[in-house]
């Protein structure tokens, strides 16, 4: 009971937590972990705070951290407590939405005393700070009473003789694990080793019986703790050997007798995580399954320290769809990747929260208030969770098509940009977005002014058909370039021979030569086309001999209809060609056609 175990906070509340390590961009797999503690812990009225894991000093870099604070918030997952970021990553930032980046509101809650408030505030919440390579002396505090009890003790065994013990135990068909060597040496042995500046780690002793736990999601699970052996919990750092202290030992000065653990370590990772979530009152731990196997060494060392037993829920494993563990040779692997292919924050959410969980109904469009609503872990999953691109595809369609025009064109706009199509007329600086009514845009090929509105117009011919921003550029293309590139055979309609597709583009010359200016608009051109083509499909099969019946049913509007949309666009796949002559105007539609009929006689 929560009354009963967790004294140490309010009584029932719930304090979740997201703890990555800064060696690599957010991946999917971590952003759903995120998410499914960000919504038990609101779907409880509770918190969900974020601690960094960067005490791996070679590998953790700000870069990472960055990407992972930037990303979090892009997915609308705030936190209560945790690190708060400053710096935006600005290859990141144009493709920033409502509620992310720069200017989104600071989660409610705090700040760490001991780091200040104002433009100097690192942290939010009571508990911090929320980096593992800043709470040092927090580690140290725990490592001392280890030390000093007798549950934890120094360990001197080179990696020649680890290796030597894992071998022989192979080879006599025992599964690897510690002897022990160094659990039972005197006072004297330890500082005889201290002095010779012998490379060692702090080793936790393990008591061999049985641990068990019930797993939110897989209920009771049941651990032998002595095949496991005694593990590290803490090891020197490099670039120097700490000075250490042997308990009564008088070399020291009395002051000192304290002080079992001295100079610079590093807390590896079952150890560091213990000592954080009981300093930061974590109630629930939501994680992958990978850790199952960490959880009864995490089991030992509260017991050992007389900190409570948490409740653990441990998440299935996301595949792919032949089933082996995602990784990078499936394709984007991160959230950034996924950003920046132009999937949208709520599309990805609402396909991330549907690896492992199920809400038991065909719903299949949730809101993030709708999922903390819904949300619980009686309802995940225990097998893997398959990956399925084109869920997520069918997700974004949908998010696209329930944007505003103006906001989608919005978030076109990076793509656009990127892609060498348009540029800012006058602003040079990164897009800040929402968009500014007196930002102007031009044709980066002919320098010529395009307006926003008709960038609009562009984007609305493919928002339905849109699966992801970054299709936008590749669909888009044709109207910002000056000559288009033709392939014959995408101009012929059915069957249709060379001098037929030139009579086709002679003949929508002519019709549309005669319509002004003012006039070239996609309903009159519809009006105007839609009977002429219809009559010079009728006039082909004509000429082909078909027999009276079938010229009843003749007049396809495909033989004057196609070359004409193939002219505008080059494409064989586009919007139709009225609306595309109306954004493209009258100078510009019949350019093209002449373009293209000069493709035919060249060839």
């Amino acid at each position: 009971m929560l009354e009963e175990e967790f004294k140490f906070i309010k009584p029932g509340e719930v304090r979740t937590r997201f703890a990555p390590s800064p060696t690599g961009f957010l991946h999917i797999g971590s952003a759903r972990t995120a998410l499914f503690n960000y919504l038990f812990a609101k779907k409880n009225q509770g918190s969900f705070i974020l601690r960094i894991e960067d005490t791996d000093r070679e590998r953790s870099k700000t870069e990472f951290e960055e990407d992972i604070l930037e990303n979090l918030k892009w997915l609308g997952i705030e936190w209560n407590e945790g690190p708060i970021a400053y710096a935006q990553n600005q290859k990141l930032a144009p493709y920033r939405t409502e509620g992310s980046g720069a200017g989104s509101k600071i989660p409610e809650g705090k700040p760490s005393a001991s780091y200040g408030a104002g433009k100097n505030q690192k942290y939010i919440g009571d508990y911090g700070p929320y980096r593992q390579s800043e709470r040092g002396e927090i580690y140290k505090k725990y490592l001392e009473k280890l030390l000093k009890e007798g549950k934890a003790y120094y360990c001197f065994c080179s990696e020649e003789e680890l290796e030597a013990q894992r071998q022989y135990q192979m080879s006599i068909g025992e599964a690897p694990r510690y002897s022990g060597k160094c659990a039972n040496l005197t006072k004297e042995e330890i500082k005889k080793c201290l002095a010779e500046e012998k490379k060692f780690v702090i080793r936790f002793k393990v008591e061999a019986k049985k641990i068990e736990f019930e797993d939110l999601i897989r209920g009771k699970i049941e651990f032998d703790t002595g095949l496991m052996g005694d593990f590290v919990i803490a090891k020197q750092e490099s670039g120097g050997l700490p000075r250490t202290k042997i308990s009564g030992d008088s070399n020291f000065s009395s002051s000192n007798k304290k002080n079992l653990v001295r100079g610079r370590f590093t807390p590896l990772y079952n150890f560091g995580v213990v000592v954080d979530d009981f300093e930061m009152q974590i109630s629930h731990v939501i994680r992958g399954e990978e850790h199952i196997s960490n959880t009864p060494k995490q089991i030992l060392i509260q017991e050992a320290l007389g900190f409570p037993q948490l409740k653990y829920a441990h998440l299935p494993l996301i595949l792919a769809p032949d089933r082996s563990k995602l990784s990078k040779r499936h394709g984007a692997v991160s959230a950034a990747q996924y950003r920046k292919l132009g999937y949208l924050p709520e599309a990805l959410v609402n396909f991330i929260v549907f690896l492992g969980w199920n809400p038991g109904e065909e719903r299949e469009i949730y809101s993030m208030a709708s999922l903390i609503k819904e949300f619980s872990l009686e309802r995940v999953q225990k097998g893997g969770a398959i990956f399925n691109i084109q869920r997520l595809d069918f997700l974004n369609g949908f998010y696209v098509r329930q944007k505003s025009i103006e906001r989608l064109t919005e978030l076109c706009l990076p793509y656009l940009i990127e892609s060498g199509l348009i540029e800012e007329k006058n602003d040079p600086e990164p897009l800040k977005l929402p968009l500014e009514e007196k930002r102007q845009f031009k044709i980066k090929e002919s320098g010529e002014e395009i307006s926003f509105e008709t960038l609009k117009n562009i984007v609305s011919l493919y928002q339905e058909r849109l699966k992801k921003l970054s299709e936008i550029s590749e669909l888009t293309d044709f109207f910002f370039k000056e000559k288009l590139e033709y392939n014959r055979g995408l101009l012929k309609w059915r069957e249709m021979t060379d001098r037929e597709i030139k009579q086709s583009l002679d003949k929508s010359f002519k019709i549309l030569h005669k319509i002004k200016e003012g006039e070239f608009t996609k309903g009159n051109l519809e009006k105007i086309l839609m009977p002429e083509a219809e009559k010079f499909g009728q006039e082909i099969s004509k000429k082909r001999g078909l027999p009276a019946e079938a010229l009843a049913k003749a007049g396809d509007r495909g033989y004057l209809l196609w070359p004409l949309r193939v002219a505008l666009t080059g494409k064989e796949a586009s919007a139709g060609p009225f609306e595309i002559a109306e954004i493209l105007g009258r100078e510009k539609t019949l350019k093209r056609i002449r373009e293209a009929k000069r493709t035919i006689k060249e060839q």
